[in-house]
């Protein structure tokens, strides 16, 4: 099947059919033995064209868009989404429907399904995502990627756009680490569907970045797309059209950004595609975001925190998404969990937020007055994606959807005054910017709009009957008389209908009522309890029974026909109600960007509400941000909300003069738990959130690293150890002195003697590089890297032996409690091999030889009295320091604190000259 224009049309004239055009052009399909001709022109009384021939027609061929030529990015010969000449697409689309509906209640904007041969991708939606909000986050992303190439391969551009919500955001990755942001940025936006030019994948082997992306995404779907698609000209061209006025400067960030103008014009033109429709002039969100805005955090950090899908079950809560997830919007839980992913780097930002959640707290009418008003929005996100879209047909399906939109535009407009009004009396910055966004004059200028053609009380309401006739009547009467004639024929035949039932029910002597439904139209209802039907049995007249229960519900062949006159009647209504409501959207058009800032602010606003609801559940406390992580008895969010009461509570001290934290202990005792616990932590107070403890320090995090137990990975043939290499070289290559790192356990898949030497080696460039590392394990032998650097400390998990009543059986137990010190716990993984059925004889065994290599091992252990001098002038400079920039105590107590750090020190360097006296 092939696409051609019935004329040949240059970019950028004004016959040309575009983004910036609000008139379809008009398109001839040639298909197998067929030529249909068929007019879209907006407008047109005839535009209720069928499409059932078109759909079949497409399903049994493989698509292809002709062209012969090859063209480099940037070359003025390439058409795009404004031409009226589409060139080669080779479209790989799943054999079922890989349409994309974004209508509001219809699926009229799509195209139809396109199959290829040998290729029908599964795809898992819930990639990255708690499934008890699958509603909300069923995937609808399209993303388009390029790589560069020569010199600039390596730099990546990104463009990606949610079907569900207008906003087109583009990123571009060129420093270290790239193809590893590239996957995480992809994770957190779960694609429906990969663009990728097909030099990189179709021709030859695929490169790198293809190969990377197709293994780590098997099931979504990838389509190869012509390099020259990818034209970083055209994408500036479509930026300038298509770009909200006041979104604008987002032109200067990108437009030396040619990679992702380049993926941003081919991911426009395959949506026209597929979409079947262009979005308005100067409507959409155009949104640049750089890695340096947001702290990185991996997808192996993500999955192994269980951030938002937890790991036994994905259809459990118990994530860090669902213990802060109390929002009652879409918008805002997409917003809550995109943040999750990608916490904030800027301090001021977040300390907005944080405000914001104290006057919540601490106004509880505020609260509970924005809780109430905030429910009562749809999501309109998804409806402003569907009121910018301009189907390329028309149809009766999009004729209705557009009506639909509009009553509902017109709902959410008739909540902004309350909403407003909760605001106006609150006193932190970021809710009286909200506040003052939405006294906006253009509101009141697009609902006086709305209401001088539609009718005031036309609401958008639930139920197939009532939202129908709201559909039907919303124009006012008078505005158009072919309008007002066609409804009155369709009430004739609804009273005509009525009238038939009842003659019926008089006629048979039955308690027969009307019933409506979308798919059978008008039909009739009768409960059978206590009726007696004559000759036993319902009369002939009565068609298509079906019985429920004690409901029996028919129809008759005069009904049918009713319906069929009804149905007729609301063609002409939709078509004719779509002329008026089609001159209205260019008038909402006009103030697009106020709905743009409604929707930001409902989503934040839900978002704030829900991270103030999750305080009120538990006791949390606001973070302060210093250049220290220390947290009073915090605790561990999931686990508290698993268990439903408060879990040990356990202190978290990291600075940088004690960076690197070694954490032993034996297993079960809580090692792991406390590690994921500092990571969630840090990044609840990145969002914006309280945190579970009696007080809060967090240095912001540029990234968040965990390097947490794996198993053999049998997809890519990797062992245990090799697994392990990986996620050890990505720390290492990527980690900064100001990132956050959790290792637990590594070095385990090897001999004990490289295992060591691994994490030794591991720690040593870590401590180095002065990141915040906490490092968990079983070798106490990295323990001795205490007395080697002065900002390494150790800390132990706690256990009590406790006997038995006879007096002779010991068993362990478990206080989570963490405590100074490397632990003294010693052959803990034999006393865990007792708990199972081995025989006695060879625990036995295992003592024995454990203990005589523990003997050589601790023999080495020493502790040289220079470095621990060393250490004690290391830490007192480091605390004097920590103190000079961030103590925000009283004079009297700032004296008392500085006696403290003099009386420490006094007592480290006695205890270092003492230890040196003993070795002479």
């Amino acid at each position: 099947m092939f696409f051609r224009s019935t004329e040949e049309v240059t970019p950028g004239s004004s016959s040309e059919p575009g983004p910036s055009s609000s008139t379809p052009a008009q398109w001839q399909l040639n298909m197998r033995g067929s030529a249909d001709r068929i007019s879209s022109s907006v407008g047109s009384s005839g535009g209720y064209s069928n499409s059932r021939a078109i759909i079949k027609a497409c399903e049994s061929s493989q698509m292809f868009f002709s062209s012969t030529e090859e063209v480099t990015p940037g070359s003025s010969s390439e058409p795009g989404p404004t031409s009226s000449t589409p060139a080669q697409w080779q479209l790989k689309i799943s054999g079922r429907a890989d349409r994309i509906s974004s209508s509001v209640g219809s699926s009229a904007h799509s195209t139809p399904a396109l199959s290829h041969p040998g290729r029908t991708p599964q795809r898992d939606l819930n990639m990255t995502t708690s499934s008890s909000a699958s509603a909300s986050h069923a995937s609808t992303v399209i993303v388009a990627v390029v790589e560069g190439r020569g010199l600039a391969r390596g730099e990546i551009g990104m463009a990606s756009i949610n079907v569900k919500c207008s906003e087109l955001v583009l990123s571009q990755f060129a420093d270290t680490g790239t193809y590893a942001k590239v996957i995480t940025k992809l994770h957190n936006l779960m694609p429906l569907e990969i663009l990728m030019p097909d030099t990189s994948s179709v021709k030859g082997q695929g490169t790198k970045l293809y190969s990377f992306i197709t293994e780590t995404f098997p099931s979504v779907t990838f389509t190869p797309v012509l390099r020259k698609y990818f034209n970083e000209k055209k994408g500036l061209e479509y930026l300038q059209q298509l770009c909200v006025p006041e979104f604008s400067t987002v032109l200067m960030e990108v437009q030396t950004k040619y990679y992702c103008l380049a993926s941003a014009s081919a991911l426009l033109k395959y949506f026209e595609f597929v979409q079947n429709s262009i979005y308005a002039p100067k409507s959409l969100k155009v949104v640049f975001t750089g890695s340096e805005q947001t702290a990185m955090i991996d997808t192996i950090s993500a999955s192994n925190l269980e951030l938002v899908v937890n790991h036994r079950d994905h259809r459990s809560e118990h994530t860090l998404f669902g213990v802060l997830n109390y929002t009652k919007t879409a918008s805002g839980e997409r917003r809550l969990r995109s943040n999750i992913l990608e916490p904030l780097l800027d301090e001021a930002t977040i300390n907005s937020r944080l405000d914001t959640i104290e006057e919540l707290l601490q106004n509880e009418e505020l609260f509970f007055g924005l809780k109430n008003a905030i429910a009562q929005f749809p999501d309109i996100d998804e409806l402003l994606s569907a009121l910018i879209q301009v189907p390329k047909q028309e149809t009766v399906p999009v004729a209705e959807a557009k009506i639909t939109q509009i009553i509902k535009l017109k709902h959410i407009l008739e909540l902004v005054p309350s909403l407003k009004a909760m605001l106006q009396h609150s006193k932190t910055t970021l809710l009286e910017a909200y506040c003052t966004s939405l006294e906006d004059s253009r509101f009141n200028s697009i609902l006086d709009q709305i209401k001088s053609l539609i009718n005031d009380d036309t609401s958008y309401m639930k139920g197939s009957l009532t939202m129908r006739t709201q559909k039907c009547y919303a124009v006012r009467p008078n505005i158009s008389e072919f309008l007002d004639v066609a409804r009155r024929a369709y009430t004739e035949v609804i009273d005509d209908i009525a009238e038939l039932v009842a003659q019926l029910g008089e006629k048979y002597s039955l308690p027969l009522r009307t019933s409506f439904s979308n798919t059978r139209g008008f039909f009739i209802q009768m409960r059978l309890e206590g009726v007696v039907l004559p000759a036993g049995k319902l009369p002939e007249e009565f068609i298509k029974v079906t019985r429920q229960k004690s409901n029996c519900s028919f129809t008759t062949v005069d009904l049918m026909k009713m319906n069929d006159h009804c149905e007729e009647a609301l063609k002409d209504i939709f078509h004719m109600s779509y002329v008026v409501v089609s001159k209205l959207l260019n008038e909402v058009y006009e103030h697009i960007h106020c709905l743009y800032t409604l929707s930001d602010a409902v989503s934040m606003l839900d978002m704030l509400l829900s991270l103030a609801h999750a305080c009120t559940v538990s006791d949390y406390v606001r973070p302060e941000f210093t250049d220290t992580l220390a947290i009073k008895q915090g605790r561990h969010p999931i686990l508290e909300r698993i268990s439903g009461q408060e879990p040990v509570s356990n202190n978290i001290y990291i600075s940088e003069g004690s960076n690197f934290v070694i954490l032993t202990g034996p297993n079960m005792s809580g090692k792991s738990t406390y590690l994921k616990q500092v990571a969630l932590c840090q990044i609840m107070a990145q969002i914006g959130s309280f945190l579970p403890g009696e007080y809060a320090s967090v240095r912001i995090a540029d990234q968040i690293f965990t390097r947490i137990g794996v198993d053999d990975d049998f997809e890519t043939n990797s062992s245990t150890f090799m697994v392990e290499m990986k996620e050890v070289s990505y720390i290492i290559h990527n980690a900064s002195d100001k990132s956050l790192i959790i290792i637990d356990e590594l070095g385990r898949g090897t001999s004990p003697e490289e295992g060591i030497g691994i994490c030794h080696s591991m720690c040593e460039f870590l401590i180095n590089i002065k990141a915040f590392t906490l490092f968990a394990t079983h070798f106490l032998e990295l323990c001795q890297l205490e007395t080697l650097y002065p900002n390494v400390e150790n800390h132990h998990m706690q256990v009590q032996h406790v006997r038995a009543g006879d007096g002779r059986a010991e068993k362990v137990v478990y206080t989570y409690q963490l405590s100074r010190g490397h632990s003294e716990e010693r052959n803990y993984g034999i006393r865990a091999a007792e708990m199972t059925n081995l025989p006695p004889e060879v625990i036995q065994e295992a003592k024995t030889v454990a203990a005589k290599i523990s003997q050589k091992l601790w023999a080495k252990h020493y502790s040289d009295p220079a470095t621990r001098k060393q250490r004690a002038d290391y830490r007192l400079a480091t605390r004097l320091k920590q103190a000079a920039r961030n103590s925000r105590l009283d004079p009297e107590s700032l004296r008392h604190y500085l006696k403290g750090l003099k009386r420490q020190y006094e007592a480290e360097i006695k205890n270092a000259t003492e230890s040196a006296e003993i070795e002479e």
